[in-house]
């Protein structure tokens, strides 16, 4: 590696006000790149089975990878740490200004790791490498475009929802435009009374052999599917493309199709846009509308779960609904399932809760729908402190379960499994819970007419595992697309970093952070019985192509079993030994650890 390439991490004791700078393992570097897979090994060595994700013990980072700011697309950080939601291993990204300038901030450091927690409100502020800490008093209650605007750098920070520790809080950045979404960061975040973390620092000077490279693969990336997609819509034609196929979650997951779905998709958004370029730079997220309460940038995760999930055909209310969420530092997907479980479980009678609402919830209504949000986001009804600890948590709490998807307590994003069966197998096996980050067969699988069980794992394996890859790079996640083929490692041989410049090898460290974070949450009591065919699913969807469709949980477990089998995973979805000792994993695991003595042979078995 060359000098001045990072190779430190920042510790942060929030408990005992100090910041340490620590060296990390060369060999974790070979390894793992930086990134996921970086967070992956810190977090499984540091972090005691059994460890309170809202506790002090645990630990939250916030890493970057070997070619931060060098990459085409946006500047990204990943958000690392044991999921309040969830219980498992956590990784969520985000870009924007506040990953640029994280680059500069850190000057030598590939992140900073933060323990313990503040019994008064902290701000982090990082500038040339070093670390300091100051009081945040003043901010604590207010909103994230209230905490972003309060300094002079960029911002990531917690609004309300995460002070409350609601488990599906994000930390927001950019006033807003940016969230590190699923999982629960936010309520780690919040829970150490750290409010804020200010980057001043530029982004890094690209050599001169970056320079070409990156110019090679943003000319590759423009002309390749994703990236001319990306540019014409951003993501949220995918509102338009989930519906055509009948994939598009809909009222609480009772339909695969939503009859407005033309007046929240991409076209209502481009007549609402007033505006895709600022200061001559693209908007994140494609499109900045106008609302009520000031300029929203949706996404397609909003006319999906906040649209289309709640019955609302109304974009303008859409669009509010997501700018609620977004100021108040709640991921979207699980906000909106939260609400359609309310609905659900409200209409159907099987729960008499008092959401403490002006009027009854009901699907299509925007206005109790943001109310019942803003109550989530404080905790301030019992209904909503239970819905602020998830779907799972509500349903146990008041009743009414199987209503609304999740896996591993994770609710599931609006992809429905039911016209696309493979989603299902990328649900179950996510890292995190259920995502749709980590595979998408549905954008493959709904366009072949031939489909076996075989080409659905070797689809759902290979796209996690590359996206394990890349997010050891971290790779922004659409101008990745350009980077498949080799998987970044041109780019690491420009810069003569240590980790590998092969792309098998690279590959290679894609599937060793996979089985790492399997180890993590299987050394948290996770197995195969949590990655279950949810209920909600054994249900015939009504309504668009996909009326009547519902999965056979036969089907499903036949489908696991194989995926187990190519994975080198146990019955219980445990990895065998054998596969620890080719990863060069068997010295990492400790005792309390399982580790199966042979992979499922066969998936006939």
């Amino acid at each position: 590696m060359t000098d001045g390439a990072p190779t430190d991490l920042l510790v942060v004791d929030l408990t005992e006000g100090t910041v340490e700078r620590e060296r990390l393992p060369d060999r974790w570097l070979r390894e793992y790149v930086g990134g996921k897979g970086l967070g992956a090994r810190y977090l499984y060595n540091r972090l005691d089975p059994g460890t309170d994700p809202l506790g002090p013990d645990n630990h939250l980072l916030f890493v970057l990878g070997p070619l931060s700011g060098l990459l085409p697309g946006e500047p990204q950080f990943a958000a690392i740490t044991r999921s309040p939601l969830t219980g498992t291993f956590l990784d969520s990204y985000s870009g924007g200004a506040f990953a640029g300038s994280l680059v500069g901030a850190l000057d030598g450091a590939l992140g900073v790791a933060v323990t313990g927690a503040s019994d008064e409100p902290q701000a982090l502020e990082l500038e040339a490498g070093e670390a300091t800490l100051t009081p945040a008093e003043d901010l604590w209650g207010r909103d994230v475009v209230e905490t972003c605007a309060a300094f002079d750098a960029p911002v990531a920070c917690v609004g309300p929802a995460g002070e409350h520790r609601v488990r599906y809080a994000t930390i927001a950045s950019d006033g807003g435009d940016h969230h590190a979404g699923r999982g629960g960061a936010g309520a780690v975040m919040g829970a150490k009374g750290l409010k804020a973390v200010v980057a001043r620092g530029a982004p890094p000077e690209r050599p001169p052999e970056i320079e070409s490279l990156r110019e090679a693969y943003e000319s590759k990336y423009r002309d390749d599917d994703v990236g001319r997609w990306h540019a014409a819509s951003a993501t949220l034609e995918t509102v338009d493309f989930a519906d055509e196929v009948g994939v598009l979650s809909t009222r609480g997951w009772q339909e695969g199709s939503f009859d407005g779905a033309d007046d929240i998709g991409i076209e209502a958004v481009r007549e609402a846009a007033v505006e895709r370029e600022r200061d001559g730079e693209a908007i994140p997220g494609g499109f900045r509308v106008e609302t009520e309460d000031g300029q929203s940038v949706p996404r397609g995760a909003t006319p999906m779960s906040l649209g289309a999930g709640l019955g609302i055909d109304d974009f303008d209310a859409v669009a509010t609904l997501g700018q609620a969420c977004d100021r108040l530092g709640l991921d979207v997907i699980s906000a909106g399932n939260a609400v359609a479980w309310a609905i659900r479980a409200s209409e159907s009678g099987v729960v008499d809760a008092d959401f403490g609402l002006d009027g009854p919830l009901s699907f299509g209504d925007e206005r109790v729908a943001e109310a019942l949000i803003e109550s989530i986001s404080r905790r301030d009804t019992d209904a909503a402190d239970a819905l602020a600890d998830g779907v799972d948590a509500a349903a146990e709490r008041l009743g009414a379960e199987q209503l609304v998807p999740t896996v591993k307590s994770m609710e599931v994003p609006a992809y429905d499994p039911r016209g696309s069966p493979t989603m299902a197998l990328a649900y179950a096996t996510s890292d995190r819970g259920a995502c749709h980050r980590r595979s998408l067969p549905a954008e493959t699988e709904v366009f072949r007419d031939e489909w076996d069980e075989a080409d659905r794992v070797r689809l759902v394996i290979r796209e996690q595992t590359i996206s394990s890859a890349l997010w050891c790079l971290i790779a922004d996640d659409f101008a990745g697309a350009a980077l498949e083929d080799d998987l970044g490692a041109e780019w690491l041989a420009a810069i003569d970093a240590r980790a590998p410049t092969d792309p098998a090898k690279l590959l290679r460290v894609g599937e060793r952070t996979w089985t790492l974070t399997r180890l993590f949450n299987v050394r948290e009591g996770f197995d195969a019985a949590d990655e279950s065919l949810p209920t909600a699913f054994q249900q015939p969807l009504s309504e668009g192509p996909s009326d009547g469709a519902a999965l056979d949980p036969g089907w499903f477990d036949r489908l696991r079993r194989r995926y187990y089998a190519a994975r080198e995973w146990s019955a219980e979805g445990i990895p065998a030994r054998s596969l620890l000792d080719r990863l060069d994993l068997l010295d990492v695991v400790d005792d309390d650890t399982p580790v199966a003595a042979s992979p499922l042979a066969s998936h006939d078995e």
